[in-house]
C-alpha cells in the first residue's frame, strides 16, 4: 500500500509539472495544445493563421463520463460566436478554468474543423474520480468517525494526487504529535462498481506504540546546567516516574519552540552568541528516544555604556530611571527590547511608553549596539520625539442600546487633549467596567502625520444589560420560589416614552432591580435603584433601595408554620458615592444612610442568653468606605490592577448619653425580663470595620491569579449594652445570603458547610485569606466562562479574647464560573474542607457549593 502511495504521488508531481508547462506556454500565447493543432491542421491540408481573429463556430467534449457536455462548455466560459485566436487569451482562460474546476485530471484542446473564418474546437477531458466512502482501519470505530469529521473527507469530494497525499500526512502528523512517532499511514482507492467513475478509499493505520523520550543530552554546556536547560523547555520533557502534569511524548513543532527557549534561556543571561551546533534524536532498544542537543554558548556579555541620542523633553538620568539597566549589568538583549519598547502589557514601564503618554505619537525610540569589545556591549538609544500630536476626534461604534454619553463621559481621552497610549488604556478599562459590554473593546488609533494629530474610535460589543432570576427549589422543610428581575443599564427618563421599550427603555446607565422570594416560612420584598452619574455631569452617584421581609417560626416537633409568630423587617436606604481625585482617580468615597425596624410578635428570638419574644427594635446607621478599584479591563475576568476598601459603619451610641442603666434584673417574669430586653436594643448601638483587599496577577492574558485578604470587626459603646444580635458574621459555605435582611454579612469559605464557621447567633470577628488561580475558556459575549483552582483559609470569632489569626479553617478545590448576560453568574465549586467545623473531630471533607448571583 505504501509502495502505491508512493506511485500515486509521484504521478501526481508529474502531472503538475506537465500543467504547469502547459499554462506557461499558454501565457506567451503558444500552447502545447495549439502546436498538436497546429500538427493536425498540418496533415488534414488545414491552414490557420497564427494570431488571427476567428469566429467560434461551436465546441463539442469528448472523454465525458458522469458530466454532460452542457456542463463541460459552462465551465470554459466561452460561447458560439465570440471572436477568439488561435492561440490566444481566451483559450487559456478556458483550460485554466476547467482545471480550476476541480473536476478534471487532464484537459487537451484540438482544432476539429475550419470553416472560411469559423473554427470548431474540440475539447477532450479526463474526469477526476468521486469519492463515496471512507473507512479507517486500525482504531476504534468512535476514534475513526471524529477523524473522518475533523479530514473533511466528505463524499462526493474529487480524488486527486493532492487529497491523496495531504490526507495521508494528516492521519500521519495527527498520531505522531501525539507521541505515536512510528505511526504508518496507507491509502488504498478502488472503483465502486454501484457507480460510474466513482472510489472507495480505505485507510490503514497501524500507530504503533506511544515512544517516550528517554533522556535529553545536553553537550558543550558549561554556564548553564543540564537542570536548568531542561526547565527552560517547556513543552518537551524526560519521562519518570509519578510525572503526571506533562507528558513525555515528543512533538516536533513543540520541541522547535523549545530549542527557541533554549536561546532566549542564553540570551537573557548574557550569552548573545549562544547557538545550537546540532541536534538529533537515537532510539533506544527498549522503544524510547533520547535527544542530543549539542550547544556553543559563548562568552557572556556585560552592558558597557548607555548613551541617549536625540532626548530633549527628557533628561539622561530621567530616561535611566525608566529603562532601569546600569553600566555592568548582565546584556539581556530581551530586556533592552521590553524597556525600551514595551512588554505589550496595559501596565508596561518603557521609554516608548512615557514618550506616548506625554504626547509624543510620531515618537520613534529603538537601542542600537553601536560596539562590542572584548565582553562589553555599548547600547546607543536613538530617539526621534518630533511634534507633540493631539486628539483631533473621539468617536465609539457597534452601542446600539447604550447611548453614546454614557460612554463618552467614562472616556479618558477627549478632543483637543495631548495623545496619550495610558489614558487609551485607561479608556477601555472603564468602558470594560460598566459592564454592558464584551471585554475585547479595540481601540482604533489614525494617525495624521501632516497635521499631528489622531482620531480614535473605540470599537465595543455591546451585551445584555439585563438579568432574570427566576427559579425555584426545595430548602427548609418547603418550597423556595425566587423572582428577580435586575436591569444594568436602564433610562428611568424614558420610562413614559412607549418607543422606548425595547423590550424596555434601556441605555442610560441606571440600575434598576426588583426581587421577590417566598416560601411557607417567609417572604421577601426589595427594590433599588442607582444613578451612576447624578445630574449627568460629575461621577457622582445616587441609590435608593426599600425591602421588606417577613419570617415565620416553624414547630421542630410538627414542621407547622405559624403565621401568628412572626419577625417583621422593614427597611431603607439612601447612598452617594462621589469618585475622587485624590490620592488618584482610581478612589471612591462610599456614604450610606440606613434604616430598619425589626418587629418580632411572639417570634421568639435568642439575645444572648435571653430570648426575646415581642418588641420593635430600630437599626439606624451610616456607612463610609473609602476604596481603590483599578482591575480591569473586565469586570467579570479581570487581568491586572487591585481593589481595596476600608468601611466603617456605626449607629449613634446612644447608650452613653441616655443616662439608661441596661442591667437585666433576675427573678422577673418572662414578660417584665422580654420588656427590659426590648427596650435594651430599642435603638441598636454598634460599630463595624472592615478592610479588604484583591490582587490580580496574570501570567499570561487567559491565567490570572486572584488573591484575596479581608477581615471585619463588630464592636459596641457600652459593655453593659455588648454586642448587637444583628449585623454577626455569619463564616462558610457559598457566600450567598438568601433571605436574610437583618444585616448580616455572609462570607463564603468552601469547604463547608453554609454559616457552620460561626456560633448560631454569628460571630463579631472575622477573617479570610484566598488564592485563586482563573484560566478563561472563553469571553464572548454570549457567554464568559472560566475555571478557576484556590486554597482558601479564614475563621470566625466571637471577641478579641478568642481570637487567633492563625487558627484558621483552610480548604482547596476546583470550579467553574460561566456568566451570561441575561442570568448572571452561574458556578459550581468541589471543595475539601481540611478541618472539623466548631465542636466536631472529624474533618470537614468533600463539599459541593451552587454559586447563582454576582461573586466576581
Amino acid at each position: 500500500m505504501e509502495r502505491q502511495a508512493n506511485k500515486l504521488q509521484s504521478k501526481f508531481y508529474t502531472k503538475l509539472f506537465s500543467v504547469a508547462l502547459v499554462l506557461f506556454a499558454l501565457f506567451f500565447g503558444f500552447s502545447a495544445n495549439a502546436q498538436t493543432q497546429n500538427d493536425s491542421i498540418a496533415n488534414n491540408n488545414t491552414a490557420f493563421e497564427k494570431g488571427k481573429e476567428y469566429i467560434l463556430g461551436g465546441i463539442s467534449v469528448t472523454g465525458l463520463v458522469k458530466f454532460s457536455e452542457e456542463t463541460v462548455k459552462v465551465f470554459t466560459g466561452l460561447r458560439n460566436g465570440q471572436t477568439i485566436k488561435l492561440p490566444g487569451d481566451k483559450l487559456t482562460s478556458a483550460i485554466k478554468k476547467l482545471y480550476e474546476s476541480k473536476q478534471f485530471s487532464n484537459v487537451d484542446v484540438y482544432l476539429a474543423r475550419l470553416d472560411g473564418n469559423t473554427v470548431y474546437l474540440q475539447f477532450d477531458v479526463q474526469e477526476l474520480p468521486m469519492l463515496n466512502e471512507v473507512s479507517i482501519v486500525g482504531i476504534k470505530k468512535s476514534k475513526a468517525k471524529e477523524l473522518l469529521k475533523e479530514a473533511e473527507l466528505k463524499e462526493g469530494a474529487m480524488v486527486t494526487d493532492n487529497l491523496v497525499v495531504t490526507t495521508k500526512n494528516y492521519f500521519t502528523k495527527k498520531y505522531t504529535d501525539k507521541g505515536f512517532l512510528k505511526t504508518k499511514v496507507t491509502l488504498d482507492t478502488r472503483k465502486d462498481s454501484s457507480d460510474i467513475n466513482v472510489v472507495n478509499m480505505n485507510v490503514f493505520i497501524d500507530k504503533g506504540s506511544k515512544i517516550k523520550i528517554k533522556d535529553i543530552n545536553f553537550t558543550g554546556n558549561e554556564a548553564l546546567s543540564d537542570k536548568k536547560l531542561k526547565k527552560a523547555m517547556s513543552n518537551t520533557k524526560e519521562k519518570f516516574l509519578g510525572r503526571f502534569w506533562k507528558g513525555s511524548k515528543y512533538i516536533e513543532d513543540e520541541y522547535q519552540e523549545d530549542l527557541e527557549s533554549i536561546l532566549d534561556k542564553y540570551s537573557r543571561l548574557g550569552y548573545r552568541d549562544a547557538r545550537i551546533l546540532s541536534e538529533d534524536i537515537s532510539w533506544n532498544k527498549d522503544n524510547t528516544i533520547d535527544i542530543n542537543i549539542e550547544l556553543e554558548e559563548g562568552k557572556q556579555y556585560r552592558f558597557s555604556e548607555i548613551i541617549f541620542v536625540g532626548n530633549k523633553e527628557y533628561t539622561d538620568d530621567e530616561l535611566m530611571k525608566v529603562l532601569r539597566i546600569d553600566k555592568g549589568d548582565v546584556y539581556n538583549g530581551a530586556v533592552l527590547k521590553e524597556r525600551v519598547k514595551g512588554d505589550g502589557s496595559p501596565t508596561s514601564e518603557d521609554l516608548s511608553t512615557l514618550y506616548q503618554d506625554s504626547g509624543f505619537l510620531f515618537s520613534q525610540v529603538n537601542a542600537v549596539e553601536t560596539k562590542v569589545e572584548n565582553d562589553s556591549i555599548t547600547v546607543e538609544i536613538r530617539i526621534r520625539e518630533d511634534e507633540k500630536a493631539r486628539i483631533r476626534k473621539v468617536t465609539v461604534s457597534g452601542n446600539d442600546k447604550t447611548n453614546d454619553h454614557v460612554i463618552f463621559r467614562e472616556l479618558r481621552v477627549k478632543p483637543g487633549d495631548l495623545f496619550s497610549r495610558s489614558n487609551i488604556i485607561r479608556s477601555i478599562r472603564e468602558i470594560g467596567q460598566l459592564g454592558f459590554f464584551d471585554q475585547n473593546v479595540t481601540p482604533d488609533v489614525v494617525p495624521d502625520y501632516t497635521n499631528k494629530t489622531a482620531d480614535i474610535n473605540f470599537n465595543v460589543v455591546e451585551k445584555g444589560g439585563s438579568q432574570i432570576e427566576l427559579q425555584g427549589g426545595y430548602g427548609g422543610g418547603s418550597f423556595i420560589g425566587t423572582l428577580g428581575l435586575s436591569f444594568n443599564n436602564f433610562s428611568i427618563k424614558n420610562i413614559f416614552k412607549k418607543e422606548a421599550y425595547t423590550p424596555l427603555p434601556m441605555g442610560d446607565g441606571q440600575s434598576l432591580s426588583l426581587r421577590l422570594q417566598s416560601s411557607r416560612t417567609f417572604n421577601t420584598y426589595s427594590f433599588s435603584f442607582t444613578e451612576p452619574w447624578l445630574g449627568g455631569r460629575k461621577p457622582k452617584s445616587l441609590s435608593f433601595s426599600i425591602y421588606s421581609s417577613n419570617q415565620f417560626q416553624l414547630d421542630p416537633q410538627t414542621f407547622q408554620v405559624d403565621r401568628d409568630r412572626s419577625l417583621g423587617i422593614i427597611g431603607a436606604s439612601i447612598g452617594l458615592g462621589q469618585r475622587l481625585k485624590w490620592p488618584d482617580d482610581y478612589f471612591q468615597l462610599s456614604q450610606t444612610i440606613s434604616y430598619q425596624s425589626f418587629n418580632l410578635d411572639n417570634y421568639g428570638f435568642r439575645v444572648g442568653a435571653n430570648i426575646l419574644n415581642n418588641g420593635t427594635l430600630n437599626n439606624l446607621s451610616y456607612s463610609a468606605t473609602i476604596s481603590r478599584n483599578s482591575a480591569g479591563p473586565s469586570l467579570i475576568f479581570p487581568t491586572y490592577g487591585s481593589e481595596f476598601s476600608f468601611g466603617v459603619k456605626a449607629t449613634f451610641p446612644y447608650s452613653l448619653v441616655n443616662n439608661k442603666d441596661y442591667s437585666i434584673d433576675s427573678g422577673l417574669s418572662q414578660e417584665e425580663t422580654n420588656a427590659q430586653i426590648a427596650e435594651k436594643y430599642k435603638w441598636l448601638e454598634y460599630y463595624k470595620l472592615s478592610a479588604k483587599g484583591k490582587w490580580y496577577t496574570a501570567f499570561t492574558d487567559k491565567l490570572v491569579l486572584m488573591t484575596n485578604a479581608e477581615m471585619g470587626y463588630l464592636g459596641y459603646y457600652n459593655s453593659e449594652v455588648g454586642l448587637s444580635p444583628f449585623e454577626r458574621y455569619f463564616v462558610g459555605g457559598d457566600g450567598i445570603a438568601v433571605f436574610q435582611l437583618d444585616g448580616r454579612e455572609v462570607v463564603g469559605l468552601r469547604g463547608y458547610e453554609n454559616n457552620q464557621l460561626s456560633p448560631a447567633e454569628g460571630g463579631s470577628i472575622y477573617n479570610k485569606f484566598q488564592l485563586e488561580l482563573r484560566y478563561s475558556i472563553t469571553d464572548a459575549p454570549s457567554a464568559s466562562i472560566y475555571t478557576l483552582g484556590f486554597l482558601e483559609a479564614g475563621n470566625s470569632y466571637d471577641n478579641f479574647q478568642s481570637f487567633n489569626p492563625f487558627e484558621l479553617k483552610r480548604s482547596a478545590g476546583l470550579g467553574i464560573r460561566i456568566f451570561m448576560p441575561a442570568f448572571g453568574l452561574l458556578g459550581i465549586d468541589f471543595a475539601h474542607g481540611f478541618d472539623p467545623l466548631p465542636g466536631q473531630i472529624e474533618k470537614s471533607g468533600w463539599q459541593t457549593h451552587f454559586i447563582i448571583g454576582r461573586q466576581f
